[in-house]
């Protein structure tokens, strides 16, 4: 039995409801930690899911950040240093990784134990467990109008990731490599693959390649 919620219903429900409800609509999310560091030297790392593709040339990444009325050290410091790096997560690490999204003071490198590194000078801070990790470059920033959501472009100018996930094609084996996935706000996952399936074209059946 399939349940309706109409446009009324999902706004005079409770709060906690409605902003559970409307973040799993979408289903599974990807999830990465996003490293910055501020111009006096204060690293920070903070989980996100709106993490998405936007082009491959150039290569270009979006992430969508809640409306900057508040503090956002992960939006400020981009907006005054211009990069920022994405890392997958895993199963080794997919707790601290949550526990980044508490308020520390200090660094949450250092708050819930994730080693850092540096890579070829790049001034953001990677996460060194991280089986995937981009460097980016801040290309454009915009606040939406709808709910004063701010869009933020970013150039990859880095990639590395764990060769035993990548493809001859290009295509990366994310089983192989651990990556986790998030529902809602707080539920983590494993990826379990179906098939990987031939390009669809009309009159030619589909095969699992």
């Amino acid at each position: 039995m399939m349940r309706h919620f109409d446009k009324t219903s999902i706004m005079e429900a409770e709060s906690f409801f409605r902003r559970d409800f409307i973040n799993c609509l979408s289903g599974y999310k990807s999830l990465n930690l996003i490293g910055t560091k501020s111009k006096s030297g204060q690293t920070n790392l903070s989980p996100f899911s709106q993490v998405f593709h936007i082009g491959a040339t150039p290569p270009t990444v979006g992430i969508l950040f809640r409306p900057h009325t508040v503090q956002r050290h992960t939006l400020e410091n981009i907006l005054e240093t211009g990069v920022f790096t994405l890392n997958h997560v895993t199963q080794d690490f997919f707790k601290e990784a949550h526990q980044t999204a508490a308020r520390y003071e200090s660094s949450e490198f250092d708050a819930v134990g994730i080693e850092e590194e540096y890579l070829l000078e790049f001034y953001a801070p990677f996460v060194k467990p991280s089986p995937v990790k981009l460097g980016c470059r801040l290309i454009e920033h915009i606040t939406l109008q709808v709910n004063d959501t701010v869009l933020v472009i970013g150039e990859i100018e880095h990639v590395w990731v764990d060769e035993k996930g990548l493809r001859k094609d290009g295509s990366l084996d994310l089983n192989a490599l651990g990556t986790v996935t998030v529902s809602g706000l707080d539920e983590y996952h494993i990826g379990q693959k179906l098939a990987r399936l031939s390009y669809p074209k009309p009159g030619k059946h589909l095969e699992e390649i």
